[in-house]
């Protein structure tokens, strides 16, 4: 009984860690980075990609911990929230899928003069709309206990660390895999957001009508 426990507490931790690789989406933020830093010496470089990650790990933290009382304070109910942040997060998947990659739309941004950090290395980046949303959702107060929720933190964080870990070895990521190759990445992690933002529906449908 112990070890169905585990197991099925280890496959929470996987689907978590790959719900947020999705978001998140790490290997499409490598041709941003590289956007974002062209002429940039070394140093100057790790210092933009450490200031990215912790923006967006802050951005985040801040919706794991004040986005569901900010639902509250509005009377929002968190199935409603449910709804129609995986309607979102599917109409951000289609992009993902069918339009310009994420790589593709954000070298864009980075390349139109808004050479940051901030915008769009932190956000939309890695703190991108469905990582806010996955933040506030899977942290939900009434399913889940401070320990828990302490526990998708750290690995939302992790996935963070890795998107850190990447942008410091960009260079490299990106003569093994090219533009193509984080597109390609980009457009099945969009089909595997699809099929969580749907999830997401349904969970809340469900939920909404059983209140």
């Amino acid at each position: 009984m112990q070890h169905q426990e585990s197991s099925a507490s280890m496959n929470d931790y996987v689907a978590t860690f790959i719900f947020f690789l999705a978001v998140i989406d790490p290997v499409g933020t490598v041709p941003v980075f590289l956007a974002v830093t062209r002429g940039y010496d070394g140093q100057h470089k790790r210092r933009i990609a450490i200031r990215a990650a912790l923006i967006s790990a802050s951005i985040l933290m801040f919706f794991v911990i004040a986005g569901e009382p900010i639902l509250t304070a509005m009377d929002i109910p968190l199935s409603a929230f449910q709804i129609a942040g995986g309607i979102v997060l599917f109409l951000f998947a289609l992009t993902m899928i069918f339009g310009e990659s994420k790589p593709e739309e954000e070298v864009k941004m980075a390349t139109s003069g808004n050479e940051t950090a901030v915008f769009p290395l932190a956000v939309p980046s890695i703190a991108s709309p469905g990582a806010m949303l996955a933040a506030v959702l899977l942290t939900e107060n009434a399913r889940f206990n401070l320990w828990e929720q302490a526990q998708t933190s750290a690995i939302m964080l992790s996935v963070i660390l890795l998107a850190l870990g990447l942008m410091l070895a960009a260079s490299w990521v990106h003569r093994l895999i090219g533009d193509s190759g984080a597109s390609i990445i980009s457009r099945v992690m969009g089909l595997i957001l699809a099929s969580v933002a749907v999830s997401s529906v349904l969970s809340g449908i469900k939920e909404y009508f059983e209140l």
